[in-house]
């Protein structure tokens, strides 16, 4: 086992990589007490063998791993790779390429939605994961060699799930299906916050112009005072104190003292005064800027009978291509396919299409039905007869 505490091992062990097709990496962080996540250890699996890296070590310069990890003559091979990814893409600016997430590539090989990594290499690798370290603190040092051998398992035991899939893949002719999703994963913007845009995830009652504008402004100065502190939004402001705020938008400190949540301290001091800045700048919004957001059209009557056809072949198709359905559509998307054929939405273009949305369109267009035969549902061209005894009862 080797825990790697300096620059010169790392770059060594780095070095060491040069040639390997692929490597397995994992990370641990923590994210409960900071807007950025706070790297501990990084795992990294190769032919070799497997290595940790304490990021937290004295003195310790990671430039070695971020070439290793920019190096686009390895495959960077991870579980579920969105968080790890955003982690290198804040330390190092750059996002680790090429990469292949096997989360993914187990969804398009059969293994359900968002499977695990201990269901997954349980499948795959035939090992139990020890998960008694998994909520462990990794900030504390030293770390016991309980924790390192679960960190590192992490990454040994991905090396031959990777290779199933891999196979798994090329048998199938599918490999091609993933490079959407990695092209998603590797886009920069997919980690960009942009403060501006934040109110989008708050959940509000109502979307009254003056209100909406009022909101953004406070949104984007959390987001932005969150990352300067580098603490997480609650910690500066809690939904629920911004929406009262936008609601009542106080325009003094005495006001902002009476608001819920709020105490005489918070409106007096810099935050307060922060906060009165940004509700001013909504108020001063002109009426013809001002947000117009639509409301959420509910489904046109007669629409959602065809949603549900839609989704029974979509279960249909997925479940004899053995490939999750969440990969190939969303239900918000079943519902833009059944009231418009040119509805631009992922299962309309390229593998997605063929699977499921040529069909979807014959099906809303009467060219093919489908039937109960065998107990299984299946499609059959319009208008014929079904030739064999129908089962009331579907396989699910």
């Amino acid at each position: 086992m080797t825990l790697i505490t300096t620059t010169d091992a790392l770059a060594a062990f780095c070095h060491s990589l040069a040639g390997t097709e692929y490597i397995t990496v994992d990370t641990e962080f923590l994210r409960e007490k900071t807007y950025w996540p706070q790297l501990c250890l990084v795992q990294i699996g190769g032919p070799d063998g497997a290595v940790a890296i304490d990021p937290l070590a004295e003195g310790i310069d990671l430039a070695p791993l971020y070439a290793v990890m920019g190096d686009p003559s390895i495959l960077k091979v991870f579980h579920a790779a969105r968080q790890d990814v955003e982690i290198f893409w804040h330390l190092s600016g750059s996002i680790p390429t090429p990469l292949f997430d096997t989360q993914v590539a187990a969804m398009v090989c059969g293994f359900g939605e968002s499977v695990g990594y201990e269901t997954l290499v349980t499948k795959l690798a035939g090992a139990r994961i020890d998960k008694s370290s998994r909520f462990t603190d990794w900030s504390h040092r030293p770390l016991t060699e309980r924790q390192l051998t679960y960190a590192l398992s992490d990454v040994i035991h991905l090396r031959p799930a990777y290779e199933k899939l891999k196979r798994r893949l090329a048998r199938t002719g599918r490999s091609h299906w993933l490079e959407e999703e990695m092209a998603i994963l590797t886009d920069p913007r997919t980690y960009q916050v942009d403060p501006d845009t934040s109110w989008a995830r708050l959940k509000v009652r109502t979307n009254k112009p003056r209100f909406m504008a009022v909101l953004k402004e406070l949104a984007a100065w959390r987001e932005r005072e969150a990352q300067r502190r580098d603490m997480p939004r609650s910690r500066v402001l809690r939904d629920e104190a911004l929406l009262e705020i936008a609601a009542h938008a106080p325009t003094n400190v005495d006001d902002l003292a009476r608001t819920r949540g709020m105490g005489r301290g918070f409106a007096e001091g810099r935050q307060g005064a922060d906060v009165l800045a940004a509700v001013q700048a909504g108020l001063d919004i002109p009426d013809r800027d001002l947000p117009k957001i639509e409301p959420r059209e509910e489904t046109p009557p007669g629409l959602q009978p065809i949603v549900e056809l839609l989704r029974v072949l979509l279960k249909m198709k997925c479940d004899e291509n053995n490939v999750a359905a969440k990969l190939v559509s969303a239900s918000a998307d079943l519902e833009a396919l059944a009231a418009d054929d040119s509805a631009d939405i992922p299962a309309m273009h390229g593998w997605r299409r063929e699977l499921f949305g040529d069909d979807a369109l014959a099906l809303k267009h009467g060219k093919i039905a489908l039937a109960v035969i065998d107990r299984r549902v299946r499609i059959v061209p319009a208008g014929e007869p079904v030739s064999t005894p129908v089962s009331t009862e579907t396989e699910t």
